[in-house]
């Protein structure tokens, strides 16, 4: 499937990994791929390191999500460290490959830095990096060829002074060719439909899907949600105080939330739910045979 296909009929359900480091990491990736490949989403998509440093292996476990496990793929692109010629390679090597699908982003700073400054003959906003795509495709005569995806915030960018700025950087992503908005991670709904129904006052049509991710250890999701400005709400908050550091009852507490979340969610009619999954099976195992229920019912 394509980024362009999701429709008002059934909920596209999709996952989302990150490219180890390290030769062991990769393989833990492999058996846990091999698990949650038996949970039959719709895609896949596969993250970029920071300052872009992974991005032959993101295309890489792409390529075998596709291939190998027969998942529809998609690769993340971002402007961190490219250059105009090096994001043409980049999209060339996608296309050679046969995957479909890209995540376009504008990338985070490096770790230490607190504004981004865009390479030499690159680009410094995600509306550039989708109109490049665009434009790509045009180059080889393949217009349309990739559903492209890109990312809006239920809670506001952590770096933008006010929402309004926000949602029109989002705005231009979506005319430069976007087909569809992921969203960051979110634990209160109320942020999510609070943020579609502002997308929509400003003329945005393109589906909006929610990004949940599930909580695996309590020291974690507190760093990970300092990272990027989103809110734990203070029931959940409290939970997760009473698990400290064992990580098995945060990530039961976790399951729990997400459940509950998804289920909310999906009795809404939002178009699809996007998991974080953090590389990992087990979790998401136990959340999807509880929501099978559910996406029977809708599908």
């Amino acid at each position: 499937m394509l980024f362009s296909d999701y429709s008002d009929n059934k909920p596209i359900i999709s996952f989302e990994i990150f490219p180890p480091k390290t030769e062991k990491g990769f393989d833990n990736l492999q058996f846990e791929l091999s698990l949650l490949s038996t949970l039959a989403p719709d895609f896949i998509t596969v993250t970029y390191g920071a300052m872009g440093t992974t991005r032959e292996r993101t295309l890489d476990i792409a390529s075998l999500i596709q291939n190998h496990f027969g998942i529809e793929s998609a690769c993340h692109l971002t402007c961190v460290g490219a250059t105009k010629k090096e994001l043409d390679s980049m999209l060339q090597k996608i296309y050679d490959a046969g995957v479909r699908n890209i995540v376009a982003l504008r990338g985070d700073p490096p770790e230490g830095e607190s504004n981004f400054i865009p390479p030499e003959d690159g680009f410094a906003y995600g509306n550039q990096l989708v109109e490049h795509i665009r434009n790509f495709e045009k180059s080889i005569g393949k217009q349309n060829h990739f559903g492209v995806a890109v990312a809006g915030y239920p809670e506001k960018h952590i770096e933008a002074s006010e929402f309004d700025m926000d949602l029109a950087n989002l705005k231009r992503k979506v005319d430069a060719g976007a087909d569809v908005i992921f969203t960051q991670l979110f634990f209160n709904n109320d942020y999510y439909f609070d943020f579609v129904r502002k997308v929509r006052e400003i003329g945005i049509t393109v589906p909006v899907v929610p990004g949940i991710m599930p909580i695996l250890s309590a020291k974690q999701i507190k760093r990970i949600t300092s990272m990027c400005g989103t809110t734990i709400p203070d029931a959940l908050r409290e939970k997760l105080d009473t698990a400290a550091d064992d990580d098995n009852k945060a990530r039961d507490i976790g399951i729990e939330q997400c459940i509950e979340q998804s289920r909310e969610l999906l009795s809404s009619g939002v178009p699809g739910i996007h998991f974080y999954v953090l590389n990992k099976s087990t979790h998401m195992i136990r959340i999807m045979e509880a929501l099978s229920g559910d996406l029977q019912k809708l599908r």
